[in-house]
């Protein structure tokens, strides 16, 4: 029961509501944050678990302030940020891509 607990508190902390354009509330998961040293920012990495026309599950990235207690995202608005983010991101998919072809790999070879 304790772990029962205890996973749905960490669910909490990586989830969050925002208000969309038209009033409503969504909840979005955190997928990660960062600060980035180039421009002295920091930032959230987040998905309201909606799927583009292609299928693709679609994430959003938003400035804000990890000490402020009543959080404001902020949009990206400059080039640069949007390298910073999109590097993490392809990074990222690398490395899971890597891990699943590993994965992959290793199931394949134990059938043999």
């Amino acid at each position: 029961m304790e772990d029962n607990d205890l996973k749905q508190e960490n669910d909490m902390e990586n989830t969050f509501k925002v208000i969309n354009d038209r009033g409503e509330e969504i909840m979005c998961d955190i997928l990660f944050t960062f600060d980035s040293e180039e421009t002295k920012k920091s930032y959230i990495v987040y998905t309201d678990n909606s799927k583009d026309e292609n299928g693709n599950i679609q994430v959003y990235a938003s400035i804000y302030d990890p000490n402020q207690e009543d959080q404001k995202l902020e949009p990206i608005t400059t080039e640069q940020e949007w390298k910073v983010i999109e590097t993490i991101l392809n990074t990222l998919q690398e490395e899971i891509k890597k891990k699943i072809d590993t994965a992959n790999d290793e199931e394949g070879n134990n059938e043999q």
